[in-house]
């Protein structure tokens, strides 16, 4: 029966992509002027987050579920997002979930796609991996964001992992680095459906709830750059532990 599902697939992956799309031309003049000028990143965000992820989500058939145990801070400070990363709708689903600024840190290779790689430019801190210099440059740009009151958000897996079996990859440096020389709280985040939802694979998925849970905050103030592999590590067997756990409990329930 599972042949019946392709049709399916085939006709919902293509709105995905005519929905984002969509989407950024209707705010296509807002977009443009609001890209212009730094300052006017808040606004941006506001309009990223509310017109732009939140109705992709729902519009492919998605309902983010919060757990209420902890929330990212809405306040004046900067914080280091971190979340598990499993698809493209983890994008959308950090959006929605956070209220407050932040600055996504992402690879450089999306800054090429069509319409969405000039906005991605102008709003977003690029990385490419293969080049030390440009390593160096995020740490730069991620520091004047910080400095400017926004928080910052990298998916400490440094991308999606090719091996769908692999429930949480190791982690980078990056993140961790970063916080620790702002002394900013990081928000470990967990992400438990995107995989099964919308997963990179094309003939795969379907729509749900997204269930979202945001640990409690872990403190940088008084750490050093030598502390930096312990809270790596730290951070990367909490959150396995609990991804774990939550699968386990899924296929025990089926």
């Amino acid at each position: 029966m599972k042949i019946l599902k392709y049709p399916f697939w085939c006709l919902w992956k293509i709105w995905f992509y005519v929905l984002v799309v969509s989407l950024i031309l209707l705010l296509l003049p807002i977009l443009l002027v609001l890209t212009a000028k730094a300052r006017w990143y808040r606004s941006l965000y506001w309009v990223v987050r509310h017109l732009w992820a939140t109705p992709i989500l729902y519009g492919m058939g998605f309902w983010p579920k919060l757990k209420k145990a902890c929330t990212i801070p809405d306040d004046e400070h900067s914080y280091m997002l971190i979340a598990n990363h499993y698809s493209m709708m983890d994008i959308m689903l950090m959006l929605y979930v956070s209220k407050r600024p932040f600055v996504f840190v992402g690879k450089k290779e999306l800054s090429k796609l069509p319409l969405f790689g000039y906005f991605y430019r102008r709003a977003a801190i690029m990385v490419d991996r293969k080049s030390s210099q440009s390593r160096k440059e995020v740490y730069r740009q991620a520091m004047e964001r910080i400095a400017a009151g926004l928080s910052i958000c990298i998916f400490p897996e440094g991308g999606v992992p090719d091996d769908e079996s692999i429930v949480l990859d190791s982690f980078k440096d990056g993140a961790f680095r970063i916080a620790i020389e702002c002394q900013i709280p990081i928000v470990p985040m967990l992400f438990y459906d995107t995989k099964k939802r919308f997963p990179f694979r094309f003939f795969a998925g379907c729509m749900g709830e997204m269930r979202v849970e945001v640990l409690p905050l872990v403190a940088t103030e008084g750490k050093t750059l030598a502390d930096k592999d312990a809270l790596r590590e730290a951070m990367h067997a909490i959150m396995l532990q609990k991804l774990t756990a939550a699968l386990d409990e899924t296929r025990t329930s089926q």
